[in-house]
């Protein structure tokens, strides 16, 4: 048995966990050697109880390990450990680095220089989109985007930074072959194909309250920044922030409007210090990494310009958030049948698209 492996029957064993593996390889030097430690020499270390120095000693018995190797051979992932050189820097920092981390995918160098992007998963049309643009641009300056593949703000993040031909690496609170929500399945293999799918998890291990907020301080701990996009005052992206600060991360957040709840536990982030965010440069710039402006512009689709000229007017109406049809009228001053059947073209061309109460945004 070589040192990943142990590290793997270790990160098997219930009760065990990072903390303690830290405490034990302080006493035994190495997995190998705490696989065959004595009962009575576990106990020795702080925090190892009888049961845990019970399933320690007698792992053989409980863990299988060579089906989980199998399992992780046959989904085409691999394991690495703090010994491997992919393991990234960044999370032996923190106080409870992952004792495995199961890569779907690749991870490079340049992975280091990651943000953590995320927010709500009940996220509003004005938080998806932010989270979009800020991970684009993050991207396109070379920065790997790093969330958690949950539904609403983290999605959109990892398609933004794809969309931008960059890198982003998900980190899953579930096992691989668990993957939770299914809806992104598709979205993980993209993933896995410009970036890495990754968890510490079993393969077989299944999503729970208790493996998110596990999940959550690998995503801050990964990062040199915390980016929250859109954040309820219960959401679980403030318990994210929290940990992001207990790591010496900075916290960055977008604002939202103040007659919102989806948007006041950001605004409350700001009000206790976090930067306002509202392009990626506030964060770059504070990184001291160069952005190049231009990722501003491919925002804009190359369709709008071959527009017919009431189309055009429309859709530059628009603006960056949702506008009722009435209000469109009478801010273009166009006739009420130009401004429907103009609205009727860019839905068909998928520019803009029609929310209920017959509001209007655009399509990016």
């Amino acid at each position: 048995m070589n040192s990943t492996e142990a590290r793997l029957a270790l990160n098997l064993i219930p009760g065990v966990g990072p903390v303690r593996l830290r405490r034990l390889l302080r006493v035994f030097e190495t997995p190998e050697r705490i696989l065959l430690a004595k009962t009575h020499e576990l106990r020795t270390v702080e925090g190892i109880g009888p049961d845990t120095a019970a399933a320690i000693t007698g792992w053989q018995e409980t863990v299988k390990l060579e089906e989980e190797l199998k399992r992780v051979e046959e989904f085409g992932a691999h394991v690495i450990t703090e010994e491997s050189p992919e393991y990234p820097a960044s999370l032996k920092e923190i106080h409870d680095p992952p004792m495995v981390l199961y890569v779907w995918g690749d991870l490079k160098e340049r992975d280091c220089h990651g943000v953590g992007v995320v927010g709500s998963r009940q996220a509003t049309h004005y938080g998806l989109e932010s989270a979009k643009k800020l991970s684009f641009q993050l991207a396109y300056a070379g920065m790997t985007v790093v969330s958690g593949l949950a539904r609403g703000i983290d999605t959109a993040a990892h398609q933004g930074a794809l969309a931008a031909k960059g890198r982003t690496i998900a980190v899953l609170g579930s096992g691989l072959s668990q993957l939770y929500p299914r809806e992104n399945a598709a979205l993980a293999e993209m993933i896995a194909q410009n970036g890495a799918v990754v968890s510490e998890f079993p393969m077989q291990m299944k999503a729970s309250t208790q493996t998110f907020p596990m999940r959550n301080r690998i995503v801050s701990g990964w990062s040199r920044a915390l980016l929250v996009v859109e954040a309820a005052l219960n959401s679980g992206a403030l318990i994210t922030s929290n940990q992001a600060l207990e790591q010496g991360r900075s916290i960055y957040a977008v604002p939202g409007p103040i007659d919102r709840p989806s948007s006041a536990g950001t605004n409350r982030l700001i009000q206790q210090g976090a930067k306002l965010v509202t392009s990626a440069k506030d964060i770059l710039d504070d990184l001291d990494v160069l952005f190049d402006e231009t990722p501003a512009a491919t925002d804009v689709n190359p369709r709008v310009q071959e527009l017919p000229e009431s189309e055009r007017r429309l859709y530059d109406a628009l603006g960056e958030g949702e506008m009722a049809i009435d209000d469109l009228i009478a801010k273009t001053q166009l006739p009420t049948g130009i401004v429907s059947s103009g609205l009727l073209g860019l839905e068909i061309k998928r520019l803009v698209k029609q929310l209920p109460g017959r509001h209007f945004v655009k399509i990016q």
